[in-house]
């Protein structure tokens, strides 16, 4: 067993002479109004003790691999005061009850303990860990703890800048920041909520008040963020930070697909493509991250590379939850509660066999990442904030070119860099408008007859939609207020928690002027890239099931039809398309019929471009919709 490092020891003596040594060396307590020279002959008997009587690292947190864990991460609550689409189930994760979480008083038990065997890091997570009204008082008890050499803390930033001058007075000595967009039309629309601003602000403040570097973390997720990975980089020209590039990792509610994860390597090129001269930093011991920096750049990026290329040779970290329990492994799924045996009034000797037992029981390794995405596991949300993606890429709003906040060239992007130096200064910057969605989930073309899409066989699905024109059946009442916005005209997604489940059906149409060279083909089924109606009909079906993604304030809606039907007219050289919706629930489906309609409309273009770009897509319309207060609605 390795012995501790005696200059480990002797920074804990240095910290204090007035409380009592774990490793057993008699002290003498400093009374007020003595004499400076007892407190120095106090010191120097006790380095001689330590000299004499190196502890080894405690063998409760030693695994049998020979790994010691000297880092703990405490979960101080399982909420949140942001609603990430990636981070939580899209269902909502739930909450233990309060009697179940810890308290602080067992927070600081179990502190104690794991800092007098060895641990001298602890990171405060959550949740949102600034949320919790007593985190300043927390980090203020920990630092009082002998031997406990950092104190950090994980946020999303948006209580930051107003608690950390009370955090850093408590003793806070490390921050990382969550950050996963540069976009603050992006950020809003990720999280569900304002407050890019805000953290921006807070990183600011970390930066004022000398925390250097300030650790920014950056989930990055194919589809959604990983065009931004040079703007990240840009901002460490200027300002110490240490931007975190993470690999996208599998928890339970985020349904992890491998095609989502950007690699380290991947990632690592496209900066090179960027930065030639980006030169690699020594590794830290027990780091997890591969850091790196531009020469003449005042901060640095790193990579966790959790999936690719794993650390678990040098993992030092143990997981306390908000619950109470003790994870060894973020990955594994094993847990043990040490709030019961405390409340069971465990004593610390039994508290430390329980926590030795499950630290032997560690792995060498965790599972390959395509195992680890088919464990159950908490979702991250349960265990500490980490941004995850919650299901396929969401399409994210495409940023106008004129943008100040979209980088395209290396000149505009030393700009970018002084302009979000100076919008953290200021708190302040312009709001983006959200454009066209660019991204749609279809695989492979594959050649398929029927579009339609039933949840179940009831019989009552819809069939074939006429296309004689629907009686009205009388004007609808309509509202004469928008209600995607709120009393400051910003952009609000309506609450449909009160209205009742009804029976929503809706069916919306298109159509494609194709010409008559493209149209001969597509009827003859003579295009290179392969039926163009299958796919299009696919392409509809899929994007309605994805309407929610799509259109940022739409709901999302469980489907149990959808139908997709197209029709070549040859008298007008044109497809039309007609897609129909239905589901049982609180709000309409008109968009996913729209949705599906126009998409349809979008895959014909795509397919039939080649041939010619004389195609005009138009008449996407609603046709009907049925079901709702406001009535039934049937263009005549």
């Amino acid at each position: 067993m390795a012995a501790r490092p005696v200059s480990r020891m002797l920074q804990r003596v240095l910290r204090s002479s007035v409380r009592s040594c774990s490793s057993g060396a008699p002290v003498t307590q400093h009374r007020p109004g003595e004499p400076s020279q007892t407190a120095v002959e106090e010191l120097s008997r006790r380095r001689q003790f330590l000299r004499e009587h190196t502890a080894p690292f405690s063998a409760f947190l030693t695994d049998s691999f020979g790994r010691q864990h000297s880092y703990l991460r405490i979960s101080l609550t399982e909420k949140c005061n942001l609603r990430c689409q990636y981070c939580m189930p899209e269902e909502g994760v739930p909450l233990t009850p309060k009697a179940d979480l810890l308290t602080t008083e067992e927070i600081l038990t179990l502190a104690r303990l794991f800092v007098k065997e060895g641990v001298d890091k602890i990171r405060l997570t959550g949740g949102e860990p600034l949320i919790r009204p007593d985190v300043v008082d927390i980090v203020a008890q920990l630092h009082r703890l002998e031997g406990l050499r950092t104190i950090g803390i994980t946020t999303n930033g948006i209580n930051l800048a107003r608690l950390l001058p009370q955090l850093q007075k408590a003793g806070l000595s490390a921050i990382n920041i969550s950050l996963d967009t540069l976009v603050p039309a992006k950020f809003e629309f990720i999280v569900r909520r304002k407050g890019f601003h805000k953290v921006m602000e807070g990183i600011h403040k970390a930066i004022e008040l000398g925390y250097s570097p300030v650790k920014v973390n950056c989930v990055v997720m194919r589809g959604l963020n990983e065009d931004e990975l040079l703007d990240f980089v840009a901002l460490t020209e200027g300002l110490p930070l240490d931007v975190r590039f993470i690999e996208y990792m599998p928890f339970d509610g985020n349904k992890w697909n491998f095609k989502k994860m950007v690699s380290y390597k991947e990632m690592l090129d496209t900066l090179r493509q960027q930065w030639p001269e980006l030169e690699k930093l020594p590794e830290e011991e027990s780091s997890t991250a591969k850091a790196f920096k531009v020469p003449g750049f005042r901060g640095q990026v790193s990579f966790i590379t959790s999936m690719s290329e794993h650390f678990c040779g040098t993992c030092n970290r143990l997981r306390i939850t908000a619950d109470g329990n003790l994870k060894v492994c973020l990955f594994g799924n094993s847990e043990v509660s040490l709030r019961d045996h405390l409340r069971a009034g465990a004593s610390e000797e039994e508290l430390l066999q329980i926590i030795g037992a499950a630290v032997g029981r560690k792995k060498r390794q965790h599972a390959g990442m395509f195992s680890i995405a088919q464990m159950k596991n908490r979702p991250m949300i349960l265990i500490e904030l980490l941004l995850m993606l919650q299901d396929s890429p969401p399409a994210i709003p495409s940023i106008s070119s004129q943008d100040p906040f979209r980088v395209q060239g290396i000149g505009h992007r030393v700009s970018f860099s002084n302009q979000m130096a100076t919008l953290w200064k200021g708190c302040r910057g312009p709001r983006t408008s959200l454009l066209a969605q660019r991204w749609l989930g279809s695989g492979p073309p594959q050649r398929h007859c029927s579009s339609r899409l039933d949840s179940d066989t009831n019989p009552k699905c819809l069939s074939a939609v006429s296309r004689a024109p629907a009686t009205p059946s009388g004007p609808p009442p309509t509202s004469d207020q928008l209600t995607h916005v709120d009393a400051e005209g910003r952009a609000a997604m309506v609450d449909v928690g009160g209205k009742p489940d009804t029976e929503r059906v809706a069916v919306a149409s298109a159509v494609v002027l194709l010409g008559p060279v493209a149209f001969k083909l597509v009827q003859k089924n003579q295009l290179k890239k392969g039926d163009a109606l299958v796919v299009a009909q696919l392409a509809g079906v899929q994007a309605a099931k994805q309407t929610s993604q799509l259109i940022p304030l739409c709901h999302h809606v469980a489907l149990s039809h959808i139908e997709v039907q197209l029709e070549l007219d040859s008298t007008r050289h044109a497809v039309g398309i007609q897609a129909s919706c239905r589901a049982r629930g609180p709000t309409g489906v008109e968009m996913e019929a729209l949705t599906a309609a126009a998409v349809a409309a979008l895959t014909l273009y795509d397919m039939c471009k080649a041939v010619s770009r004389d195609i005009v897509l138009g008449e996407i319309k609603l046709i009907s919709k049925t079901g709702g207060q406001r009535g039934d609605f049937h263009r005549t």
